[in-house]
């Protein structure tokens, strides 16, 4: 994990120039063609810059984009919209000057919202800004099952998908993954230095390697919502579909809530694991501490 801004930048084009190949934006491959995806010369062709400014961006050089130069790349490259923001807001961040290390407030959840958790019916928990579940009512904690019995640190979504034996509790764990790590990107670049995204991306890195190549790809997500399907020991298959809400403040965590589709067979199950929890007590949310 980089902490300059302008190296992220720089790793961001790069990897997303040499996927790209020149059939995607009608340019010929010719012949002896030696790099993957486009040239940085065809790069800064189509998005009218010199090729000169363009490899001093690739290089992490001091350079200082417009916004009107980024908008022509992210063009030229075929971004999504959540890619153009990202690269806005990677280049914002490499045109702020260094900050001076400050302290950082542990993440916490709302009085308010612990009242909502309470008072919910359906699987719902709160993970904070890098994928930290920070509290859960009781049928969220069904779902999490052993995990919710893990020290505070290691209560993480990546680290919950990033196990092997993940597979067989979550059919489509390498998607889910995936997804995770493009969420986390997206969090660690709004604040490269924040000491728990350099422990966390740190020691993901090192223990697996499957977060390593993922991370390495430079991918982003910004999912409001999706579905998931999990193998649950007690009640079977669950096909759930799963909405974030942004909690107040800036940046802030966030509430994740499980649902499924009325009347189906999912819905069902959810009913059949309410009644095997037994009475669910008001009380009985977790919260991480």
């Amino acid at each position: 994990m980089s902490h300059d801004p302008r190296r992220e930048l720089a790793q961001f084009l790069r990897t997303r120039r040499t996927r790209l190949r020149p059939q995607d934006v009608g340019l010929e491959p010719g012949p002896r063609r030696r790099v993957a995806g486009l040239r940085r010369e065809e790069l800064a062709l189509l998005a009218g810059v010199s090729s000169d400014y363009y490899q001093r961006m690739e290089q992490g050089r001091d350079v200082r984009p417009s916004e009107q130069v980024l908008d022509a790349l992210a063009r030229a490259l075929n971004f999504s919209a959540e890619e153009t923001r990202h690269l806005h807001s990677l280049a914002a961040a490499a045109r702020t000057p260094a900050r001076l290390p400050h302290s950082y407030e542990p993440e916490e959840v709302p009085d308010t919202t612990l009242r909502l958790l309470r008072g919910m019916t359906s699987p719902a928990l709160v993970v904070g800004r890098f994928l930290d579940v920070l509290a859960w009512n009781p049928l969220g904690g069904a779902l999490l099952g052993e995990f919710t019995r893990q020290p505070q640190r290691e209560r993480n979504l990546l680290a919950l998908f990033l196990h092997p034996e993940a597979d067989r509790a979550c059919p489509n764990r390498a998607a889910t993954v995936a997804e995770l790590i493009g969420m986390l990107r997206i969090q660690v670049a709004a604040d490269p230095g924040h000491p728990r995204a350099v422990e966390l991306v740190g020691e993901l890195a090192v223990h697996s390697d499957e977060f390593a190549a993922q991370w390495a790809l430079h991918d982003v997500k910004e999912p409001t919502r999706g579905q998931m399907r999990l193998n649950h020991p007690r009640v079977g298959d669950l096909n759930l579909d799963w909405d974030a809400y942004p909690i107040p403040g800036n940046p802030g965590p966030a509430l994740i809530v499980c649902t499924a589709a009325d009347d189906s067979p999912d819905a069902e199950r959810l009913q059949l694991l309410v009644g095997l929890l037994g009475p669910l007590d008001p009380h009985g949310m977790r919260i991480c501490g």
